[in-house]
């Protein structure tokens, strides 16, 4: 069954790293990649941009609006997400526990609904 790994963590406390400490989690994030991929689990996955260059859109009585910005007031932003296979919830759960900045924030697991 296919999961998404939502990766949220808090762009605040993220700029506040040093290079090196940033170095040292890419670095951690890659390893992590590797594995899931060498294990068949890897699908696909991206770091999005920070939530400043998002646009939220909306339609309206017929009309698209677009603003700036996430969709919600947050300290944790959407940074990522990963999309795997997994025989059930707790294989995705046990790989979204070993993500690098689930140290940090958080990762939701949700099922893919199929198509």
């Amino acid at each position: 069954m296919k999961y998404i790994l939502l990766i949220y963590g808090n762009e605040a406390e993220g700029a506040k790293r040093s290079q090196a400490q940033m170095g040292a989690m890419l670095k951690e994030y890659g390893v992590f990649t590797e594995s899931i991929q060498h294990n068949g689990n890897y699908v696909a996955g991206e770091r999005l941009q920070p939530s400043s260059t998002a646009t939220t859109v909306r339609v309206r009585e017929g009309k698209t609006l677009a603003t700036d910005g996430p969709f919600a007031e947050t300290k944790e932003h959407l940074g990522g997400f990963y999309l795997i296979e997994a025989k059930d919830l707790d294989d995705a759960t046990a790989i979204a526990a070993r993500i690098p900045s689930v140290r940090f924030g958080c990762v939701e697991v949700r099922p893919i609904h199929p198509m």
